[in-house]
């Protein structure tokens, strides 16, 4: 059954990849229509994010790794939605 939308919650270094570049990292992805990449906290060395993304086949793993990649971790999945094709 395929992803079509998927909210995460991430925990980033600051240092490294920027948002700009995690976000066009991620819509390169197949399946991936549509990322937004919205800052929840900011500390010193990390900042919260809260990443939506839609498309009509999105591959979790392929997010997740790409994630990782860039320096960050995800805390949780809040919302998903899947649908038959």
């Amino acid at each position: 059954m395929p992803l079509k939308k998927i909210v995460l919650d991430v925990l980033k270094t600051i240092k490294g990849t920027s948002l700009v570049e995690l976000a066009e990292m991620i819509v390169r992805l197949n399946g991936v229509s549509r990322i937004s990449i919205n800052v929840s906290e900011v500390d010193v060395e990390t900042i919260t994010l809260n990443v939506t993304i839609e498309g009509n086949s999105i591959d979790f793993s392929e997010v997740r790794d790409i994630i990782e990649k860039a320096g960050g971790v995800i805390h949780s999945i809040d919302y998903v939605i899947a649908e038959k094709d």
